[in-house]
C-alpha cells in the first residue's frame, strides 16, 4: 500500500475517486422515511446573531400520537447522527437506524405504546437546513457563509416541530452525548415541555478537553485542501474533503473507544506481513480507522461536521443564565443520568456533577451506571443495559 491509497489525509483513495464531493442528502435522492417540516413563514434567528431566512427540519416518527398527545418521546442524535434512529438502510438512507435495537414494536421504546420522534438538528446534512443546503438568496449551496448555530438554536428549532406536530409536552426527551445536550437544553429552555429527561454520556458544559480534541478534528478538515474555505460543492466528484473529514473521524474514533477494547480487539496484529513492513502498510487497528473515516465521508458533510462539533464546544448550559446552579434549577422534571466508567471523553463525573446538582436543588434524579468496556460509544452498543435503565425510568412516570 502507497501513500496515495492509505487514509487519513496522506492521499486520496482509489475508492474516493468517483464520490460526491459531500455526503450530504439533497432532494435529488430518495426521501426514504425523511418528513420534512418548513419553517419559512418567519426567518429564524440564531444565539450568535445569524439569521435563516428558510428553515427546513427533517424527521421519521414511529408509532402513532394518542389522543391527548401525551405518548410522545423525543430522541435526540449525537454528533454524526441524523433522524434515522430506527428501521433499516435502503434507498437514500445509507445505514440502518443507530438506536434501532431500542426503538419498535415490543423494544424500550415501544411504538405500540409511543409515538417517537427524532429529528435531524439544525445545521446537519441529512435534510435539515445546514451548510450544504441551497441559500434561497442565492441559489447556491450556503458553503462558508452558513452562521454558527448551538444545542439551543437546535432545540428551538426542535421546539418548533413539536408545535407543528401538536405536542404540547413531551411524555420524555432522551439522548446521548450531543443529543443529551439537547435534553439538557430542553430542560432549562422549555421546562413545562416535558414530564421527563433521560440525559446519558453528556454533560452541562463542554471542558477543556473535549474543546481541545474538537479542535484537531476541525483542523484535520481544515487543512484539506479539497476543503477550500468551505466553498467545495461545485468541485468534481472525488475533490471534496474527504480525507480531512475521514481523518477528522479517525481522530475522534480513538476517543470514542477505550484502550481496552482497542487492545482486546487488535493488539499488535497487522493487515500485512510485520517482517517486510513498509511506510503505509497497516496494523489492524489502523485499517480499522481507515474503515471508519471511508465510511462517514460517503454519509456525512464536511461542514456539518464543523459546523456541529464547535456547537458542542459552546454547549453550556450556565452561559447568560447566572450560573449554574440558576440554570439547573429550571429543571424540574423527573430526571435520567447514565455514566460510561470507561467513558474518557465525557467521564463520569461530568453527569455525577448533573445528578448531585439537581439532587441539591431537590431534584427527582435516577443515576445508572452502564457497564462497558466500550467508552464512550456504549450508549449506541450496550443496548440491553441503556434500555432496562429506560424502561425503569419510564416505567415510574
Amino acid at each position: 500500500m502507497n501513500a496515495a491509497q492509505s487514509a487519513g489525509g496522506l492521499g486520496r483513495p482509489a475508492s474516493r475517486a468517483l464520490l460526491p464531493v459531500s455526503g450530504a442528502w439533497t432532494p435529488a435522492q430518495p426521501v426514504a422515511n425523511r418528513r420534512f417540516l418548513s419553517l419559512a413563514s418567519v426567518p429564524f434567528a440564531l444565539e450568535q446573531g445569524g439569521v435563516l431566512d428558510e428553515v427546513v427540519v427533517a424527521y421519521e416518527t414511529w408509532g402513532t400520537l394518542n389522543a391527548d398527545a401525551s405518548n410522545a418521546i423525543l430522541v435526540c442524535h449525537a454528533l454524526t447522527g441524523d433522524a434515522h434512529a430506527a428501521g433499516p438502510s435502503g434507498f437514500g438512507q445509507p445505514t440502518a437506524g443507530w438506536w434501532d435495537p431500542l426503538i419498535g414494536p415490543g423494544r424500550t421504546l415501544d411504538t405500540e405504546q409511543f409515538f417517537v420522534v427524532c429529528a435531524n438538528v439544525l445545521g446537519g446534512c441529512q435534510g435539515s437546513t445546514g451548510p450544504a443546503s441551497l441559500d434561497p438568496g442565492t441559489g447556491r449551496p450556503y458553503g462558508s457563509s452558513f452562521p454558527v448555530v448551538t444545542v439551543r438554536d437546535m432545540v428551538r428549532a426542535q421546539r418548533r416541530l413539536a408545535d407543528a406536530l401538536g405536542i404540547g409536552r413531551w411524555l420524555s426527551v432522551v439522548g446521548g452525548s450531543m443529543g443529551g445536550m439537547q435534553v439538557l437544553e430542553w430542560g432549562v429552555i422549555y421546562p413545562d415541555r416535558m414530564r421527563s429527561l433521560i440525559c446519558i454520556a453528556s454533560a452541562a458544559a463542554a471542558s477543556a478537553q473535549q474543546i481541545a480534541w474538537s479542535k484537531v478534528g476541525r483542523l484535520a478538515i481544515a487543512n484539506d485542501p479539497n476543503w477550500r474555505n468551505g466553498d467545495y460543492y461545485d468541485a468534481e466528484p472525488g475533490h471534496g474533503p474527504h480525507a480531512g473529514l475521514a481523518l477528522a473521524r479517525q481522530i475522534a474514533q480513538i476517543h470514542y473507544r477505550s484502550e481496552e477494547v482497542f487492545e482486546r480487539r487488535f493488539a499488535r496484529h497487522s493487515t500485512d506481513p510485520v517482517d517486510h513492513f513498509g511506510m503505509w502498510d497497516r496494523f489492524e487497528v489502523e485499517s480499522y480507522l481507515d474503515y471508519h473515516g471511508d465510511k462517514l465521508v460517503k454519509r456525512f458533510d464536511a461542514n456539518s461536521y464543523l459546523l456541529l462539533n464547535r456547537a458542542m464546544d459552546l454547549h453550556d448550559l450556565s452561559r447568560g443564565r447566572g450560573g449554574l446552579a440558576d440554570a439547573l434549577a429550571r429543571i424540574t422534571v423527573p430526571t435520567c443520568t447514565m455514566s460510561i466508567p470507561t467513558d474518557t471523553l465525557y467521564p463520569p463525573y461530568q453527569q455525577e456533577r448533573l445528578r448531585d446538582g439537581l439532587v441539591g436543588l431537590g431534584g427527582c434524579v435516577d443515576h445508572v451506571v452502564i457497564d462497558s468496556p466500550h467508552g464512550h460509544d456504549g450508549f449506541l452498543l450496550e443496548f440491553d443495559q441503556v434500555g432496562a435503565a429506560i424502561d425503569k425510568f419510564l416505567a415510574r412516570l
